[in-house]
Protein backbone atom coordinates (compact mmCIF):
# COMPACT_ATOMS: atom_id res chain seq x y z
CA UNK A 1 0.00 0.00 0.00
CA UNK A 2 1.37 3.28 -0.65
CA UNK A 3 0.52 6.00 1.64
CA UNK A 4 0.90 9.56 1.56
CA UNK A 5 1.35 11.11 5.07
CA UNK A 6 1.66 14.64 5.42
CA UNK A 7 2.91 15.98 8.86
CA UNK A 8 5.50 13.72 9.00
CA UNK A 9 7.82 15.67 11.51
CA UNK A 10 5.08 15.40 14.03
CA UNK A 11 4.35 13.04 16.70
CA UNK A 12 2.30 10.60 14.86
CA UNK A 13 3.52 11.50 11.60
CA UNK A 14 6.82 10.27 12.57
CA UNK A 15 5.20 6.83 13.38
CA UNK A 16 3.39 6.57 10.67
CA UNK A 17 6.78 6.40 8.86
CA UNK A 18 8.62 3.87 11.05
CA UNK A 19 5.65 1.84 11.72
CA UNK A 20 4.88 1.98 7.90
CA UNK A 21 7.42 0.47 6.90
CA UNK A 22 8.03 -1.98 9.24
CA UNK A 23 4.64 -2.90 7.70
CA UNK A 24 5.80 -4.06 4.14
CA UNK A 25 3.95 -0.32 3.24
CA UNK A 26 5.38 2.60 0.90
CA UNK A 27 5.23 5.52 2.96
CA UNK A 28 5.41 9.06 1.11
CA UNK A 29 6.20 11.36 4.39
CA UNK A 30 6.09 14.66 3.72
CA UNK A 31 6.53 17.46 6.58
CA UNK A 32 5.14 21.49 6.42
CA UNK A 33 8.61 22.34 4.27
CA UNK A 34 7.65 19.75 1.76
CA UNK A 35 4.36 20.54 1.02
CA UNK A 36 2.22 23.29 2.96
CA UNK A 37 -1.41 21.86 3.46
CA UNK A 38 -3.11 25.32 3.04
CA UNK A 39 -2.20 25.60 -0.64
CA UNK A 40 -5.27 23.90 -2.35
CA UNK A 41 -2.79 24.46 -6.01
CA UNK A 42 0.34 22.46 -4.16
CA UNK A 43 -2.13 19.75 -2.98
CA UNK A 44 -3.26 18.73 -5.85
CA UNK A 45 -0.06 18.56 -7.56
CA UNK A 46 1.52 16.34 -4.58
CA UNK A 47 -1.44 14.05 -5.10
CA UNK A 48 -1.35 13.93 -8.68
CA UNK A 49 2.74 13.20 -8.54
CA UNK A 50 2.69 10.85 -5.90
CA UNK A 51 -0.58 8.88 -6.79
CA UNK A 52 -0.97 7.25 -3.67
CA UNK A 53 -3.51 4.74 -2.53
CA UNK A 54 -4.47 6.74 0.64
CA UNK A 55 -3.59 10.13 2.50
CA UNK A 56 -3.38 10.31 6.08
CA UNK A 57 -3.41 13.98 7.59
CA UNK A 58 -0.70 13.79 10.82
CA UNK A 59 -0.57 17.69 9.56
CA UNK A 60 -1.61 20.01 12.62
CA UNK A 61 -1.71 23.24 14.55
CA UNK A 62 -1.50 21.64 18.30
CA UNK A 63 -0.23 24.60 20.27
CA UNK A 64 -3.14 24.84 21.91
CA UNK A 65 -2.87 28.14 24.51
CA UNK A 66 -1.01 30.21 21.52
CA UNK A 67 -4.32 29.38 18.92
CA UNK A 68 -6.13 31.58 21.15
CA UNK A 69 -4.05 34.32 20.06
CA UNK A 70 -3.35 33.20 16.16
CA UNK A 71 -6.42 32.06 15.85
CA UNK A 72 -6.52 32.48 11.68
CA UNK A 73 -3.05 30.10 11.37
CA UNK A 74 -4.95 27.81 13.36
CA UNK A 75 -7.99 27.68 11.38
CA UNK A 76 -5.58 27.34 8.45
CA UNK A 77 -4.15 24.47 8.85
CA UNK A 78 -7.00 22.78 10.61
CA UNK A 79 -9.67 23.64 8.81
CA UNK A 80 -8.25 24.54 5.18
CA UNK A 81 -5.71 22.31 5.22
CA UNK A 82 -7.71 19.55 5.51
CA UNK A 83 -10.38 20.75 3.44
CA UNK A 84 -7.67 20.92 0.16
CA UNK A 85 -6.51 16.98 1.43
CA UNK A 86 -10.16 15.91 1.20
CA UNK A 87 -11.15 17.38 -1.91
CA UNK A 88 -8.01 16.26 -3.87
CA UNK A 89 -8.67 12.84 -2.26
CA UNK A 90 -12.49 13.27 -3.13
CA UNK A 91 -11.47 14.04 -7.07
CA UNK A 92 -8.81 10.76 -7.25
CA UNK A 93 -11.51 8.77 -5.15
CA UNK A 94 -8.95 7.51 -2.79
CA UNK A 95 -9.65 7.42 1.29
CA UNK A 96 -8.67 10.12 3.38
CA UNK A 97 -7.41 9.70 6.57
CA UNK A 98 -7.54 12.68 9.03
CA UNK A 99 -6.76 13.23 12.81
CA UNK A 100 -9.28 14.92 15.05
CA UNK A 101 -9.44 15.88 18.81
CA UNK A 102 -11.24 15.77 22.14
CA UNK A 103 -11.41 19.67 22.22
CA UNK A 104 -14.38 19.24 19.88
CA UNK A 105 -16.58 18.52 22.91
CA UNK A 106 -17.07 20.69 26.14
CA UNK A 107 -16.26 18.15 28.65
CA UNK A 108 -19.71 18.17 30.46
CA UNK A 109 -20.88 15.12 29.68
CA UNK A 110 -20.83 12.60 32.18
CA UNK A 111 -20.17 9.94 30.88
CA UNK A 112 -18.15 8.80 27.80
CA UNK A 113 -18.25 10.66 24.73
CA UNK A 114 -19.91 9.13 21.53
CA UNK A 115 -19.17 10.34 17.56
CA UNK A 116 -22.96 11.70 17.70
CA UNK A 117 -22.44 13.46 20.74
CA UNK A 118 -23.23 17.24 19.88
CA UNK A 119 -19.97 19.18 19.96
CA UNK A 120 -19.32 22.75 22.45
CA UNK A 121 -15.28 23.05 21.47
CA UNK A 122 -13.97 25.58 24.31
CA UNK A 123 -11.15 27.02 22.68
CA UNK A 124 -9.91 28.62 19.51
CA UNK A 125 -8.20 25.34 18.91
CA UNK A 126 -10.79 23.14 19.36
CA UNK A 127 -13.28 25.47 17.12
CA UNK A 128 -10.43 24.77 14.16
CA UNK A 129 -10.52 21.38 14.82
CA UNK A 130 -14.52 21.25 14.42
CA UNK A 131 -13.96 23.23 11.25
CA UNK A 132 -11.79 20.98 9.58
CA UNK A 133 -14.42 17.90 10.71
CA UNK A 134 -17.25 20.11 9.10
CA UNK A 135 -15.38 20.66 6.30
CA UNK A 136 -14.15 17.48 5.25
CA UNK A 137 -17.74 15.91 6.06
CA UNK A 138 -19.04 18.69 3.48
CA UNK A 139 -17.20 17.00 0.99
CA UNK A 140 -17.80 14.09 1.67
CA UNK A 141 -16.21 10.86 -0.26
CA UNK A 142 -13.97 8.37 1.23
CA UNK A 143 -13.07 10.28 4.08
CA UNK A 144 -12.44 8.12 7.91
CA UNK A 145 -11.89 11.12 10.67
CA UNK A 146 -10.51 9.66 14.19
CA UNK A 147 -10.77 11.82 17.17
CA UNK A 148 -8.35 11.09 19.73
CA UNK A 149 -6.61 12.38 23.01
CA UNK A 150 -4.04 13.20 25.20
CA UNK A 151 -1.29 11.85 23.20
CA UNK A 152 2.33 11.02 23.80
CA UNK A 153 5.30 9.57 22.36
CA UNK A 154 7.57 12.65 21.09
CA UNK A 155 9.23 15.43 22.13
CA UNK A 156 6.35 17.90 22.69
CA UNK A 157 3.88 16.06 24.78
CA UNK A 158 2.78 15.59 28.85
CA UNK A 159 5.41 12.96 29.36
CA UNK A 160 8.05 14.35 28.07
CA UNK A 161 7.39 17.47 30.06
CA UNK A 162 6.63 16.09 33.11
CA UNK A 163 10.29 14.42 32.81
CA UNK A 164 11.86 17.73 31.53
CA UNK A 165 10.42 19.86 34.80
CA UNK A 166 11.12 16.15 37.19
CA UNK A 167 15.10 16.68 36.63
CA UNK A 168 15.12 19.98 38.19
CA UNK A 169 11.96 20.15 40.37
CA UNK A 170 11.17 18.82 43.88
CA UNK A 171 7.53 19.41 43.55
CA UNK A 172 4.61 19.74 40.67
CA UNK A 173 1.26 20.63 40.92
CA UNK A 174 -0.68 18.98 38.69
CA UNK A 175 -4.66 19.84 37.21
CA UNK A 176 -6.84 16.77 39.11
CA UNK A 177 -10.24 17.11 37.33
CA UNK A 178 -9.65 16.76 33.89
CA UNK A 179 -10.60 13.45 33.00
CA UNK A 180 -9.40 12.15 29.90
CA UNK A 181 -7.55 8.27 28.22
CA UNK A 182 -3.81 9.00 27.29
CA UNK A 183 -2.82 7.70 24.12
CA UNK A 184 0.18 6.48 22.36
CA UNK A 185 1.53 8.06 19.01
CA UNK A 186 2.72 4.76 18.49
CA UNK A 187 -0.37 3.07 18.90
CA UNK A 188 -2.53 6.06 16.97
CA UNK A 189 -0.36 5.35 13.92
CA UNK A 190 -0.70 1.72 14.12
CA UNK A 191 -4.22 2.04 14.28
CA UNK A 192 -4.62 4.36 11.35
CA UNK A 193 -2.74 1.73 9.45
CA UNK A 194 -4.81 -1.01 10.35
CA UNK A 195 -7.94 1.65 9.30
CA UNK A 196 -6.24 2.80 5.79
CA UNK A 197 -5.31 -1.39 4.76
CA UNK A 198 -9.26 -1.94 4.82
CA UNK A 199 -10.57 1.82 3.76
CA UNK A 200 -8.54 1.07 0.48
CA UNK A 201 -10.50 -2.09 -0.45
CA UNK A 202 -13.51 -2.06 -2.69
CA UNK A 203 -16.16 -3.36 -0.40
CA UNK A 204 -15.73 -0.88 2.71
CA UNK A 205 -18.20 1.83 3.42
CA UNK A 206 -18.24 2.50 6.36
CA UNK A 207 -16.75 5.66 6.21
CA UNK A 208 -17.09 8.45 9.19
CA UNK A 209 -16.14 9.33 12.10
CA UNK A 210 -14.38 7.61 14.80
CA UNK A 211 -13.12 7.72 18.56
CA UNK A 212 -10.10 5.91 19.59
CA UNK A 213 -7.97 6.58 23.10
CA UNK A 214 -6.44 4.85 25.41
CA UNK A 215 -7.71 3.00 28.30
CA UNK A 216 -7.81 3.07 31.60
CA UNK A 217 -9.48 7.04 31.61
CA UNK A 218 -7.65 8.91 34.93
CA UNK A 219 -6.83 12.62 35.59
CA UNK A 220 -3.64 14.64 34.43
CA UNK A 221 -2.39 14.00 38.50
CA UNK A 222 -3.48 10.52 38.05
CA UNK A 223 -1.18 10.26 34.62
CA UNK A 224 1.67 11.78 36.57
CA UNK A 225 1.80 9.41 39.45
CA UNK A 226 2.20 6.86 36.40
CA UNK A 227 4.94 8.64 34.78
CA UNK A 228 6.84 8.96 38.45
CA UNK A 229 5.62 5.87 40.05
CA UNK A 230 8.33 4.41 41.92
CA UNK A 231 10.19 7.92 42.56
CA UNK A 232 10.60 9.96 45.64
CA UNK A 233 10.55 13.30 43.30
CA UNK A 234 8.89 15.30 42.69
CA UNK A 235 6.57 15.37 45.35
CA UNK A 236 3.18 15.70 43.03
CA UNK A 237 0.57 17.68 44.52
CA UNK A 238 -3.25 17.29 42.82
CA UNK A 239 -5.21 21.47 42.45
CA UNK A 240 -8.06 22.40 40.38
CA UNK A 241 -7.72 23.70 37.15
CA UNK A 242 -8.57 27.05 38.35
CA UNK A 243 -5.46 27.14 39.81
CA UNK A 244 -3.40 26.65 37.13
CA UNK A 245 -5.11 28.73 34.88
CA UNK A 246 -4.66 29.01 30.55
CA UNK A 247 -5.47 31.10 27.78
CA UNK A 248 -7.34 28.37 26.33
CA UNK A 249 -10.42 26.57 28.12
CA UNK A 250 -9.93 22.73 28.72
CA UNK A 251 -12.36 20.11 28.76
CA UNK A 252 -12.88 18.63 32.24
CA UNK A 253 -14.08 15.29 30.08
CA UNK A 254 -12.24 13.83 27.59
CA UNK A 255 -13.15 10.52 27.63
CA UNK A 256 -14.04 8.55 24.37
CA UNK A 257 -16.47 5.56 24.14
CA UNK A 258 -14.43 3.65 21.41
CA UNK A 259 -16.88 1.38 20.93
CA UNK A 260 -17.96 2.04 17.12
CA UNK A 261 -14.18 1.65 15.92
CA UNK A 262 -13.92 -1.78 17.82
CA UNK A 263 -17.41 -2.81 16.20
CA UNK A 264 -16.08 -2.09 12.39
CA UNK A 265 -12.12 -2.55 12.23
CA UNK A 266 -11.87 -4.55 15.38
CA UNK A 267 -9.54 -2.77 17.25
CA UNK A 268 -9.21 -2.50 20.46
CA UNK A 269 -8.81 0.59 22.93
CA UNK A 270 -4.93 0.75 23.91
CA UNK A 271 -3.58 0.24 27.46
CA UNK A 272 -1.82 3.61 27.97
CA UNK A 273 0.26 1.81 30.41
CA UNK A 274 2.09 -0.13 27.74
CA UNK A 275 3.38 2.75 25.62
CA UNK A 276 4.33 4.32 28.99
CA UNK A 277 6.04 1.71 30.05
CA UNK A 278 8.39 1.59 27.11
CA UNK A 279 8.79 4.82 26.37
CA UNK A 280 10.05 5.18 30.23
CA UNK A 281 12.39 2.50 29.81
Amino acid sequence: MKLLVTGAGGQVGAALGLIGSLKGHEIIPLDRQTLDITNKRDVSAALSNYNPDAVINAAAYTAVDKAESESELALRINATGPENLAMACAELAIPFLHISTDFVFDGKKAGPYRETDPIGPLSVYGSSKAAGEARVTAIGGKFLILRTAWVFGGEQNFVATMLRLGETMDELKIVDDQQGGPTASSDIATTLLQMAERATSPEFTDWGIYHYSGAPSLTWYGFAKAIFAGRDKPVLHPIPSEDYPTPAARPKNSVLDCSRIKQVFDIDQPDWRTALSQLLA
